[in-house]
């Protein structure tokens, strides 16, 4: 499993952009390069993981440390 490296706003930002992106997908049925809605995917995906390998490759940890 991925380490937990997603802090609380920054999780709450990438669920409403990856929602609001696929749900431009849906409700934009004629645009011609509709399908690049779909990148939304990505951060909903991210944001319920908790975790994003970009910011394990680039050592970027916005997740508060435990004491």
């Amino acid at each position: 499993m991925l380490k937990t490296n997603v802090g609380g706003i920054d999780r709450i930002l990438r669920i409403v952009v990856g929602l609001a992106l696929l749900a431009g997908f849906f409700l934009n049925a004629d645009a011609s390069m509709r399908w690049l809605y779909l990148i939304g995917i990505i951060p909903l995906a991210t944001g319920l993981m908790g975790s994003c390998p970009a910011y394990s490759i680039f050592g970027i940890n916005t997740c508060p440390m435990k004491k």
